[in-house]
């Protein structure tokens, strides 16, 4: 089983609703996936507590009980385990990262949030765990060039301390819509280019945490990836889960951002 945290200190950065559709995405992909919102918000409880499989997606706990929450969820052979974290205290977001094998830290593309994330980077750093940093709500970019303030984005973080998703989540009105219908995006409108980013950050994060190497250019399609994966003896089957997805769906006739 893999843990993901999802992180952000500052708030709008759509860290609730990537953790939230991340967890559907993971389950359309025949993965047993739980996410535990441990934000005293609840925002993930509040999309998925209506859903009939609430009790199977849905865990609502504390940041001190997390090390209980991840042993059951082996215990229940679970595949991946998404952890929706609070902004703050400092405190409980560090148990999430501690626990994790991946974080992903969320972050729009403007200098202010990129300077937010510094602190989430360090407390990533210094517990010597695996990060991504996303960049969220981007604009579309335009026959294939980003918008200014990603370019930007992407320069200001091109020799930072931890990488940078290559899948980047464009700002969609879809991901609003999805929350509404309690639904993740891959769910509300698949085969759209929103359900396909989250595909595509799914089959990165898996990867990465296999350790299976990864085409930068199109990580999605990495036979040797998926290859390797099946190789080594993993207790998951992510990989060879999530490649067969986004394989399955319309990704394949796009380029990736």
């Amino acid at each position: 089983m893999k843990t993901i945290a999802v992180l952000s200190r500052k708030g709008g950065a759509g860290k609730t609703t990537l953790a939230v559709s991340l967890g559907v995405a993971a389950q359309q992909a025949g993965l047993k996936a739980v996410v535990a919102d441990i934000d005293p918000l609840r925002s993930a409880a509040v999309v998925l507590g209506g859903r009939r499989d609430a009790g199977s997606i849905l865990v609502e706990t504390s940041a001190r009980k997390l090390k209980a929450v991840r042993d059951a969820c082996h215990r229940n052979r679970c595949d991946l385990l998404i952890l929706d974290t609070p902004p703050s205290p400092a405190n409980d977001v560090v148990k999430a990262v501690e626990i994790s094998d991946l974080c992903l830290v969320v972050s729009r593309p403007s200098a202010l949030d990129l300077a937010a994330i510094e602190e989430t980077v360090q407390l990533v750093r210094r517990h010597h765990r695996d990060g991504l940093i996303v960049l969220n709500q981007c604009p579309s970019a335009r026959n294939g060039v980003e918008a200014g303030v990603t370019r930007r984005a992407l320069q200001a973080l091109e020799f930072g301390r931890l990488p940078v998703a290559t899948t980047k989540i464009r700002s969609r009105l879809s991901y609003q819509q999805a929350a509404i219908e309690r639904m993740g995006v891959t769910e509300f409108a698949p085969g759209s280019e929103a359900a396909v980013d989250l595909q595509r950050l799914l089959v990165e994060a898996g990867e990465l945490t296999s350790r299976g190497p990864a085409r930068k250019d199109h990580p999605a399609l990495s036979e040797r990836a998926a290859a390797s994966n099946a190789q080594g003896g993993m207790e998951d089957t992510w990989g060879s889960s999530t490649l067969g997805l986004v394989t399955a769906s319309s990704a394949l006739s796009w380029e990736f951002a």
